[in-house]
C-alpha cells in the first residue's frame, strides 16, 4: 500500500518511535515532583522543550507543549486576543486558513468581535498588501498559515509579519505542515505547530509565544507549561516529537530536493496523462511534497475509493467527500474546481517506483469514474435541449457534467442555463468556464435553488 497522505498526519518516524519506547521507562513520573523519578522527567521535558525550541528559532522559556496542534491554536488566538482586549475586537484570517483558526475567527465573531477574511488568489496566496489594508486600529491579532494544507501553496509570511509589526500588531503562525521542512522566516509573534505532521506521535501541539506579546490564557490555569496549557505532560510523547523534530530537519535539505522532484513530475505528468484536469496551487512556492489535481467530471469520494483498491491512499478538499456535501473552503477562496479534487502528499522516503505506479493507475480509475457517472467524452457532445439544463436535487459534479453534454449543440454566443440546488455548483461552473474558456454570465435567482448562465465563446 502507498501511503500518500502525508499532509494528514505522516508516519511515525523510526526515531520518534525509539525515542518514545526509551522515555516510557524514564518518563513516566510527574516532572513537577523533587525525587529521583520526578527529576528524570523533568530532564526529559527540559531537553526536548530545548529541541524544539531549537528547531523553531526561540527561547526555551517561549515555548510550551499542548496535547494537539489544534489545542495549540485555540489556546494562541484566545490568550492574544485576550491580552489585547484594550487595543481592540478585531481578528485578521486569510480564507484559507485551516479550519482550528477558522472555528476560532467563528467563536470569536460569536462573542461580539469582527473579523477580516483577506481573499487569496488563484493560487492560494495571499498578499502583503491585503493584509495590510485590513489593519485598523482596533486590530488585536493577524494570522497566518506558513503552508497551506490542501494545495501546498507556501505564504509570504516574512513580508506579512514585517506590516503586521509595522503597525504593532502580533502575527500568528500555523506552521503545522511547513515546520518540519525548515524554520518560519520573518519576525512573527506566536507560532502553532503539530507533531504528526512531521512523524511525531499524535497529541503533541508546539505553542510558542514571543517574550514581549500581551497574552492572557483563557480557562482553568494550572502551574504546568507556563499556565498555557494545563494537564499533566505526556513525557514520552513529548520527547518523540522532539526527537523526530531534530530528526527531519537533518534530513530535510536532501529529502525536500527529492521530493519536489517527485511532485513535478506529477504535475507535468497528470494533464498530459488525464483529460480535463487542473493542476491547483502555487506552481513553484510550495510544499515540497505536496501536489494537488482536479479531475472534471469526477465525484471526489469514489475517485478516491477507486485509489484505495490500487492501493493508494489519498486524499481530497472535493466537495464530494463522506464528510461534507459543501466544497472545500480552501478551493473555494481559490475560485478553482472542487469536483474530483485529489491531494498526494508524499512521506519522506517515498520510492520513485511509487510515484511511477500511481501514474501508471490514475487514468483508468478516473475513466471508469467517468464512465460510472455519464460524464461526456473529451470530443463528444450530446443532448438536444441546448438552452436550460435541469440538475435540480443532483449532487456535484451532475451539474457540470450535464452541462457539458449539451454544450457543443449551442451556437456560439448562445447561452445555457443550468438549474442546480447543490451548493458546489456555485463553485464548480464559473471554473469549468474558466478551464474551457467560455464566458460565465452569472447566477440568476429560480424557483428552485439557482441557474448558472454560460455563454459559449468558440
Amino acid at each position: 500500500m502507498a501511503y500518500f497522505d502525508a499532509a494528514s498526519a505522516a508516519p511515525l518516524h523510526p526515531v520518534a518511535r525509539q525515542a518514545l519506547q526509551a522515555s516510557l521507562d524514564e518518563g513516566w513520573a510527574d516532572p513537577a515532583r523533587l525525587y529521583r523519578e520526578g527529576r528524570r522527567a523533568r530532564l526529559l521535558l527540559d531537553a526536548a522543550r530545548e529541541a524544539a525550541a531549537e528547531a523553531v528559532g526561540c527561547r526555551p522559556d517561549e515555548l510550551v507543549f499542548t496535547p494537539s496542534g489544534t489545542r495549540a491554536v485555540h489556546s494562541g488566538i484566545e490568550g492574544v486576543l485576550a491580552g489585547r482586549r484594550r487595543v481592540g475586537r478585531h481578528l485578521i484570517v486569510s480564507a484559507v486558513e485551516h479550519s482550528s483558526v477558522l472555528h476560532s475567527a467563528e467563536v470569536f465573531e460569536a462573542d461580539g468581535g469582527t473579523v477580516t477574511r483577506v481573499p487569496v488568489s488563484r493560487a492560494g496566496a495571499v498578499t502583503p498588501e491585503a493584509y495590510e489594508a485590513a489593519l485598523r486600529q482596533d486590530t488585536a491579532l493577524a494570522c497566518l498559515q506558513s503552508a497551506n494544507h490542501e494545495v501546498g501553496t507556501v505564504q509570504p509570511v516574512a513580508e506579512v509579519a514585517a506590516v503586521c509589526r509595522a503597525a504593532g500588531v502580533p502575527l500568528l503562525v500555523d506552521a503545522a505542515q511547513s515546520l518540519g521542512w525548515g524554520p518560519v522566516e520573518g519576525d512573527w509573534s506566536v507560532l502553532t505547530a503539530s507533531a504528526h505532521k512531521w512523524g511525531g506521535p499524535a497529541g503533541v501541539g508546539l505553542l510558542v509565544v514571543r517574550k514581549g506579546v500581551r497574552f492572557a490564557p483563557q480557562g482553568p490555569v494550572d502551574e504546568r507549561e507556563s499556565g498555557r496549557a494545563a494537564g499533566f505532560e505526556n513525557i514520552p510523547a513529548i520527547v518523540a516529537a522532539a526527537a523526530s523534530l531534530r530528526a527531519v530537519r537533518a534530513e530535510a535539505a536532501e529529502e525536500a530536493g527529492r521530493l519536489r522532484e517527485l511532485t513535478e513530475r506529477i504535475r507535468a505528468r497528470v494533464p498530459e496523462l488525464v483529460p480535463d484536469v487542473e493542476v491547483v496551487g502555487d506552481p513553484v512556492r510550495r510544499l515540497p511534497g505536496v501536489v494537488t489535481f482536479s479531475c472534471l467530471y469526477v465525484d471526489g469520494e469514489t475517485l478516491l475509493h477507486e485509489l484505495d483498491r490500487a492501493d493508494f491512499s489519498v486524499s481530497s478538499g472535493s466537495s464530494c467527500t463522506s464528510s461534507t456535501l459543501t466544497p472545500s473552503h480552501v478551493l473555494r477562496a481559490m475560485g478553482v474546481l472542487s469536483e474530483g479534487n485529489v491531494r498526494v502528499s508524499l512521506p519522506p522516503g517515498t520510492p520513485a517506483e511509487e510515484v511511477d505506479r500511481f501514474l501508471s493507475v490514475l487514468p483508468d480509475a478516473v475513466a471508469g469514474v467517468r464512465e460510472k457517472l455519464g460524464a461526456p467524452s473529451p470530443r463528444t457532445a450530446a443532448h438536444e435541449d441546448a438552452l436550460v439544463v435541469d440538475a435540480l436535487g443532483k449532487r456535484c459534479p451532475i451539474p457540470v457534467i450535464e452541462l457539458a453534454k449539451v454544450f457543443a449543440d449551442v451556437p456560439v454566443g448562445g447561452t445555457v442555463r443550468v438549474l442546480a440546488d447543490d451548493e458546489a455548483a456555485r463553485l464548480d461552473i464559473p471554473a469549468w468556464c474558466e478551464m474551457r474558456e467560455q464566458e460565465y454570465v452569472g447566477e440568476e435567482p429560480a424557483e428552485r435553488g439557482s441557474a448558472y448562465v454560460v455563454r459559449r465563446l468558440s
